[in-house]
């Protein structure tokens, strides 16, 4: 089955495609996930989908420092973790990446921590 996972802890399709301006996020389907737990669970059980739109900020705590994120501290994973935790499934079960990652989170920081795993990832393995 093929399908496109949007992880977001509160924001909709829409609001991704009103500052993004992304058309993908308009006229694709997706299913939202909106934390990390979900966002495992439902890989695990469905599959490699055929896009990932990553947030970073997953909870209330993680909206507080967007300078210096202090990953180890957080109780709550962010959108890091998860795309830490897919790269890292898919290299231990042999599995291709998604064709095709996106970012949609405000925390420009974040979002480049995002960006940054998976560039280390192409530059090592390819795909």
């Amino acid at each position: 089955m093929s399908y496109n996972l949007f992880l977001d802890d509160f924001r909709s399709l829409s609001d991704a495609y009103s500052y993004t301006y992304n058309p993908v996020y308009a006229t694709k389907e997706w299913v939202i996930v909106r934390n990390y737990d979900e966002f495992v669970k439902y890989i695990e059980e469905h599959g490699i989908p055929e896009m990932i739109s990553f947030d970073h900020d997953l909870a209330d705590v993680h909206y507080t420092n967007q300078i210096d994120i202090p990953y180890d501290d957080y109780k709550e994973k962010t959108g890091y973790h998860c795309a830490k935790w897919l790269i890292y499934h898919c290299m231990d079960n042999n599995k291709k990446l998604p064709p095709t990652i996106m970012i949609h989170s405000m925390n420009m920081v974040g979002a480049q921590n995002i960006k940054s795993l998976f560039d280390t990832y192409y530059k090592v393995h390819g795909q």
